[in-house]
This record gives C-alpha cells, sequence and structure tokens, in this order.
C-alpha cells in the first residue's frame, strides 16, 4: 500500500487542535507512531486516548517552538520513546488578525516567532536527527495560500507563510543529499478553531462565492495531501508546495 506509515514515526506540532489533531490522527490511523506536541498537555492527552482507541500509538510531549531548548527536549523524548523520527509535520501556527497601521511590535514577534521561526528551528532540529542516523524521511511545512495572495488584516501573516514557501524550497535542495524531502501544504479556508471567528463574523459567505467549488475546506480536505507527502508514494519529489483550497488561487480576482 502506498500510503501504509507502519513502522514510522512522526512528529506534529501544534497537535493539540485543528489542522495538527488531524494531521496526528491521519497519520496514526496509516499506522505511524505520533508524537503530539503542543503547549496545551490536557488537549494532548485527549487525543492520545482517541488514538489508542484504535490501537495506535502516541505520545503527549509539551513543546514552546519558538524555545530552541524546548524543541531539542520535545524532539529528543520523541527519538527515545518511539524511534527514529521519519516525518514531520511542521503546523504549529498562529493568526492575529489586525489592519496594518494598528500591528504591535508584539505581534510581529507572536506570528514570526510560532509561524516561521519556529518551524525553522523544529525543521533543522529534526533535520539534524535525520541526517545523523543516516535514514531520511519527509519534512512536510504547513503554508497557506495567502503567502503569495493578499488578504486584508493578516500582512504579517502573510509574510510569515511566505517565509516558509521559501524556507521549504531552499531546505529541500540543500537536504535532498542527507535524502531528506521537503515538501508544503498550502491550505485555503479550511474550517478550524483559528478560523471560528471569521467565519462566524459572516464574512465566509463572501469568501465562499469566491472560490470555485463554492464551499470552505475541511481539516478532512487535506488527508490525501498529507499522507502523499508522508509516504513513499512522493518519493521523487521534494520543493513542492500543494495548494488545497477548492481553486481559489486560480479564480481571477
Amino acid at each position: 500500500m502506498p500510503y501504509d506509515l507502519s513502522g514510522q514515526c512522526a512528529f506534529v506540532s501544534g497537535a493539540s487542535s485543528g489542522l495538527g489533531r488531524r494531521f496526528a490522527l491521519v497519520l496514526a490511523q496509516a499506522g505511524a507512531k505520533v508524537a503530539i506536541a503542543a503547549r496545551r498537555a490536557d488537549r494532548l492527552r485527549e487525543l492520545r486516548r482517541e488514538i489508542e482507541g484504535f490501537d495506535g500509538r502516541a505520545i503527549p510531549i509539551a513543546l514552546d517552538v519558538q524555545d530552541a531548548a524546548s524543541v531539542r527536549e520535545a524532539v529528543a523524548q520523541a527519538e527515545t520513546e518511539l524511534g527514529a523520527i521519519t516525518i514531520l509535520v511542521n503546523n504549529a501556527g498562529i493568526a492575529i488578525p489586525k489592519p496594518f497601521l494598528e500591528t504591535e511590535e508584539a505581534d510581529w514577534d507572536a506570528i514570526v516567532g510560532t509561524n516561521l521561526k519556529g518551524a525553522w528551528l523544529l525543521a533543522k532540529e529534526v533535520a539534524n536527527h535525520m541526517a545523523r542516523l543516516g535514514h531520511g524521511g519527509s519534512i512536510i511545512n504547513v503554508a497557506s495560500i495567502i503567502s503569495d495572495r493578499v488578504i486584508g488584516h493578516n500582512a504579517v501573516y502573510g509574510a510569515a507563510k511566505a517565509g516558509i514557501v521559501h524556507l521549504t524550497r531552499a531546505m529541500a535542495n540543500e537536504l535532498a543529499r542527507h535524502q531528506i524531502r521537503v515538501n508544503a501544504i498550502s491550505p485555503g479556508y479550511i474550517t478550524t478553531e483559528m478560523t471560528q471567528g471569521f467565519i462566524e463574523s459572516g464574512e465566509a459567505e463572501n469568501i465562499r462565492k469566491r472560490i470555485p467549488l463554492r464551499r470552505l475546506g475541511a481539516p478532512e480536505d487535506l488527508d490525501g495531501a498529507l499522507l502523499l507527502l508522508a509516504s513513499e508514494a512522493s518519493s521523487f519529489m521534494t520543493g513542492s508546495v500543494i495548494t488545497v483550497d477548492g481553486g481559489q488561487s486560480v479564480n481571477p480576482l
């Protein structure tokens, strides 16, 4: 089976809710042992119980992706308890929607620190382990369609996600010699906790009308892209960015 992940060890950041939670469940259902990492440890324990409910294996790990020491400790714990990490899903992220002129330095630090610096720290740590152990692997970064498409009140978030796309391609170029593939998933509007406020504001209906498939996405709409990039089905793919947005990116503005 091309998407069988039996024997693989995956590390998912931002696993306490939203896309990260879904990613962890899908990888576990495909057979991978999963290190589920986030700041909210109570939610991680709930997710572990759900994964164990279908005989999967998961360990919860407290992680602050902006803290290099926390990243090192989390990766070391995952390797000690589950074995060598072969899949990383770099998912941790936040958004603080504000008009550009009202954005504070603290907002910049939080958004760029979590979405971009955190992804860099975690990818670097995991890639070092993969290279040292010589087994290669797959790193999947989570970008966004607003990495190259402007929307209002999200300048900093868009800049951070644009950085993720460039980082993905640069990492793919340098890490290929270690048999480490680096790709990204670029979602459109997906219904999660992070987007709930936006959806309830009524603006979601205007967005829906501009999506050719005429609906917002659900977390499960990313399952196919995730399993493709995590598995050997994408063994000749690196530096790719897979857009999953219902066609919004190709719809004229």
